[in-house]
């Protein structure tokens, strides 16, 4: 899935092998820099254009116009395609940066939305990943030693969060929607893990070397 905000060269990698491949309006032109043509284009096409939208259509790849007043943005319109298509993996690309704040606000609260809990939906840019923990779930963590973690609570606290292989280590602990004790963890050893008990947690890992 690929939307209309910023990208990293290193994003391109993630498509290769992808069964289906959804552009979320404007994330068209993305990847005609990249030389890739996706499966389905989605959204109300004001980025992208009609004409160009149509020359896609006429090269066989599904155009799913949308109009310009509904309740939906277009990358929930896209990642509700990808769902009726069976989807079981979504991953984002083009949902962070752009030119509006509000859309990339948006887009990262799209990753924590219960409705697509179990739905194996996460985001990438360049070298971090963002997906989100709801309670009574576990995931593993996919750095390095040294590799950067931030734990969020949003849409209130999270409860009994508890990590493994972590420099700050949390047990059963709260963390507070709108507080920064998440921010800016290291992964030590592997395997590392994040639970919790009840809320969401968004976490981000950064691969880099970690922070200091």
């Amino acid at each position: 899935m690929v939307a209309h905000g910023d990208v990293d060269p290193m994003d391109r990698a993630h498509l290769q092998g992808a069964q289906l491949i959804v552009a979320a309006n404007g994330g068209t032109l993305a990847l005609e820099r990249w030389g890739v043509t996706p499966h389905a284009i989605v959204g109300d096409l004001d980025s992208l254009g009609l004409v160009r939208a149509q020359e896609y259509g006429a090269r066989g790849v599904s155009v799913v116009p949308f109009s310009p007043e509904k309740d939906e943005s277009d990358l929930e319109l896209a990642i509700a395609y990808a769902l009726e298509a069976r989807a079981d993996d979504i991953l984002l690309i083009g949902i962070f940066g752009g030119e509006r704040f509000d859309h990339e606000l948006a887009n990262t609260l799209l990753l924590a939305a219960d409705a697509y809990r179990g739905r194996g939906l996460h985001a990438v840019l360049g070298n971090m990943t963002v997906r989100a923990l709801h309670g009574g779930d576990r995931i593993e963590l996919a750095g390095a030693a040294g590799d950067g973690v931030t734990l969020l609570a949003v849409g209130g606290a999270a409860e009994g969060v508890r990590t493994q292989g972590l420099r700050y280590a949390l047990a059963g602990e709260t963390l507070h929607f709108g507080a920064a004790r998440g921010l800016s963890n290291v992964v030590m050893s592997r395997p590392a893990a994040v639970a919790c008990d009840r809320g969401v947690l968004l976490v981000i890992e950064t691969r880099s070397g970690g922070i200091p």
